[in-house]
């Protein structure tokens, strides 16, 4: 496996937040790639959240996270946001804007900090999981120490 040093990992660390990091062999082939990580370290789906890059309307950019089985609500996103739109983002953009790869985004030590929005479902857990920075890499903390780190808003932002 490759080093476990990115962004996001020093961000967690910087912020003194307890944490763990959780390695797995990334498939870029997969129909769904949050579930396969989550098999892959053999974990409840329910604890593993991907990290999704929004366009809202007008022009700005925000980082969302949630559950890896669910489907974002784009317009309890635009609302929580006060936006009147939202969509996802271009992947290249989402890429440049935060320094990450496509499948490895973070929501941790981003290139430009963005707005983040975490699914409300998160604050039942103990512990959750999100993308460590680069493909195959995955930090488990707990998620009030995300919210606080992020200073993200927490929403029900799924369809339900």
């Amino acid at each position: 496996m490759a080093a476990k040093v990115t962004p996001a990992v020093n961000a967690t660390k910087a912020a003194g937040i307890a944490h763990r990091l959780m390695e797995y062999e990334y498939d870029p082939s997969a129909d769904a790639i949050g579930l396969h990580a989550a098999a892959a370290m053999g974990l409840d789906p329910a604890v593993v959240y991907k990290t999704l890059i929004v366009q809202l309307e007008p022009k700005a950019l925000a980082c969302v996270v949630i559950p890896v089985a669910a489907k974002l609500d784009l317009k309890a996103l635009a609302a929580a946001a006060g936006a009147k739109k939202a969509d996802l983002a271009d992947p290249t953009l989402a890429e440049r804007t935060t320094g990450y790869m496509v499948g490895g985004i973070s929501p941790l030590g981003q290139r430009k900090a963005l707005p983040t929005f975490i699914d409300s479902s998160a604050d039942t857990l103990p512990e959750m999981v999100v993308n460590g920075g680069r493909r195959g890499l995955q930090i488990a903390l707990a998620p009030a120490d995300l919210a606080r780190a992020t200073k993200a808003v927490v929403r029900r932002i799924v369809v339900q």
